[in-house]
């Protein structure tokens, strides 16, 4: 595999990378509660200061950013390595976003659906038609934990429905380039579901035994845990692999296509830039990092880009 170029260091457990036409990245940072800008030499701007713990990035079909915020963590944090432990005693709760990328407004747009709280909203992505699908990972307390769910809704706050509940650990999520297929990344089993769309925010589930309704596209050995993820132009998945640190490439018949090793076990999330989409971004939360690489093939490209 190529080479990996470090962009910038210092970020406070980055998140959603998304590249920019002006070629900087915008992205969160969960511990410290922004949504930052990295700058091609490595500066590092704040657009906006949600706070809570924003996790989760996309550019809307309005140019705004729309953020999922889990409401917080707790943090450890030891020499060279920063991670995410339990609900903080100051969660804020779980919401989704609006920020404006010119002035850095923050509007509250979901923090519930059909009466139910938002948890821990994780990763989000825009189809075509202009609404977006969002993962709720839900909150780790000291004796029990949320279930989660994957959830679809429109950018002006006018409607939220679930389309998948409940999901154990729902985390990365993405569209094939067709807009039919919805994959969803399970952070505890490491297991990649399909959901096959018949109109937008609307899946035909699978009956029993099923748990929520997906299709099984693959599950992986030993002991990993899946991240964000992104898709390729030709259709494969490139799932974020913590606790081995790498980036799986996975086709949507199952296969494992690669395996690209990362020096960091928070390697959470990969998105794609440059004029042929050739270019991975990919974050290394635990230490804080940047990194970018040339990619063997094309990123899809993003419905909406700034």
């Amino acid at each position: 595999m190529a080479e990996l170029r470090v962009i910038t260091t210092g970020l406070r457990f980055p998140e959603g990378p998304v590249a920019l036409k002006d070629g900087s990245v915008a992205l969160v940072e969960i511990e410290r509660g922004t949504v930052s800008r990295v700058r091609p030499d490595g500066t590092i701007e704040v657009i906006a200061r949600p706070g809570g713990g924003p996790n989760g990035l996309a550019v809307g079909p309005d140019g705004a950013f729309y953020v999922c915020n889990n409401g917080g963590f707790a943090w450890h944090e030891e020499p060279g390595l920063l991670r995410p432990t339990r609900q903080p005693p100051d969660y804020s709760g779980g919401r989704i976003e609006r920020v404006d990328p010119a002035t850095g407004a923050v509007r509250v747009l979901y923090d519930s659906c059909d009466g139910h709280s938002l948890r821990g909203p994780n990763d989000i992505v825009f189809d075509h038609q202009g609404g977006f699908y969002f993962t709720d990972l839900g909150k780790v307390r000291e004796r029990d934990r949320d279930w989660g769910g994957v959830y679809y809704a429109k950018p002006d706050g006018s409607f939220i429905t679930a389309v998948a509940y409940p999901v154990l650990t729902p985390n990365g999520i993405g569209l094939s380039p067709d807009d039919s297929v919805l994959y969803v990344a399970e952070s505890e089993t490491a297991r990649l579901w399909a959901f096959d769309l018949e109109a937008p925010g609307v899946a035909r589930k699978r009956p029993f035994p099923s748990p929520h309704g997906g299709r099984l596209v693959c599950g992986m050995g030993g002991y990993r845990r899946f991240d964000s993820l992104a898709v390729e132009a030709s259709g494969n998945i490139c799932v974020a692999t913590l606790v081995t640190g790498q980036i799986t490439v996975i086709a949507p018949d199952g296969r494992i296509v690669r395996e690209v090793p990362m020096p960091d076990i928070y390697t959470t999330n990969i998105c794609f830039g440059g004029p042929d989409l050739r270019t991975a971004f990919i974050t290394l939360s635990g230490s804080g990092q940047l990194v970018a690489m040339d990619w063997p093939e094309p990123g899809l490209r993003l419905a909406y880009e700034i």
